[in-house]
């Protein structure tokens, strides 16, 4: 049966729920095959990111000292800016990454967490943040944004996130 799941393209893990992550086999898949039209421009996918996240919630700006006083609407222009920018889709990138391992995923954003604990960053903000990140993959994913793929995106966030709010809120 293993073989002839194969042939169509699918596999008996397809189904399988991994008690780690709590995806699917086919779950995991979605995530990564959208993921690679994210990351594609890493640079302009955290700015679309971070630019709504400030537009939403502009008083998180002010945790930013390096760029805290720029306009939201000069900051894609700001290298700053783009290299933070860049760094928040690079820890996306290790939690996609990282599915198949969900040990080294969890030592990542452990050490994210830490790091954001004590520049003051509390759950309510890494809570906001996984709004916005899911809703910038909603636009730019478009016709891909499947039904399928909003679970499979939702739950993979909610796990990551999950992993944060245990370090930021002790």
């Amino acid at each position: 049966m293993g073989d002839f799941l194969r042939l169509l393209g699918m596999s008996s893990d397809d189904n399988r729920v991994d008690e780690a992550t709590g995806l699917t086999g086919k779950q995991k898949r979605l995530v990564q095959n959208t993921w690679a039209v994210i990351r594609k421009d890493e640079v302009r996918s955290g700015i679309a990111v971070m630019s709504a996240f400030f537009t939403k919630y502009p008083e998180y700006q002010q945790y930013f000292a390096s760029f805290k006083d720029i306009p939201v609407t000069e900051l894609p222009a700001n290298k700053r800016f783009q290299a933070h920018c860049a760094s928040v889709i690079t820890a996306l990138n290790n939690v996609i990454d990282s599915l198949h391992d969900p040990g080294l995923m969890k030592a990542s954003l452990i050490g994210l967490a830490e790091r954001h604990k004590s520049r003051g960053q509390k759950k309510e903000h890494f809570q906001n943040l996984k709004e916005v990140v899911l809703e910038v993959l909603r636009q730019a994913l478009g016709k891909q944004f499947t039904p399928e793929v909003a679970v499979a995106w939702s739950k993979t966030l909610e796990g990551a996130f999950s992993i944060i709010y245990e370090v930021v809120e002790v």
